[in-house]
């Protein structure tokens, strides 16, 4: 199976810098969750590296192009499933079941929330970031109006744990990478 530094060249060879940050952002989610699982984050990692690897480039074979360009390139059926998995109900009809199928289709829609939740705080960091403002930001439609609160909900149902407990532990994942995503703390 590639690599991550050749998971990482062939998402740059599909997607620009929002995507690529986008996928950053998942698999240092993916990596921490499983981190917490006792399960491989090389494996989760890669997946939620590659979660959109065709959206930019076949918006309308999203997920389903995917596969053709990851089969062709040696990843395994787990990860290739697990990606399919995360467009459930929106553009395949590929469940999640295992752990990973489920954590990724629940992160997913929610880095994208807590990027924008960051952005429009006066530092742009997701470091004082906290719970209440994520939680407000959710309660308002309008704002980042791409993340979906129906497929968040959903996941966190699906992972059998709190909306509440979700958003932190999303949180403090991306801390742990916010240099990458440009979302440290600024002098």
């Amino acid at each position: 199976m590639p690599k991550r530094e050749e998971a990482l060249t062939l998402l740059k060879a599909y997607n620009g810098d929002a995507l690529v940050t986008h996928g950053l952002a998942v698999e240092g989610t993916m990596r921490y969750f499983a981190k917490k699982a006792g399960e491989d984050e090389e494996t989760w990692g890669i997946a939620g590296l590659l979660h959109d690897l065709d959206y930019e480039k076949y918006p309308d074979q999203h997920c389903h192009k995917t596969v053709e360009i990851m089969r062709e390139k040696g990843y395994s059926e787990e990860i290739i499933r697990a990606i399919m998995s995360h467009g459930f109900g929106i553009c395949t009809d590929v469940e999640p079941l295992s752990q990973m199928e489920k954590t990724l289709y629940a992160v997913d829609e929610l880095t994208g929330l807590i990027t924008a939740c960051a952005l429009v705080r006066p530092s742009r960091s997701v470091m004082d970031l906290e719970l209440s403002s994520v939680k407000k930001k959710f309660k308002d439609l309008r704002f980042a109006a791409g993340a979906s609160r129906e497929v968040i909900q959903k996941g966190a149902d699906m992972l059998s744990v709190s909306l509440d407990e979700l958003i932190t532990d999303v949180i403090a994942a991306m801390r742990e990478i916010a240099p990458t995503l440009g979302l440290e703390l600024k002098n």
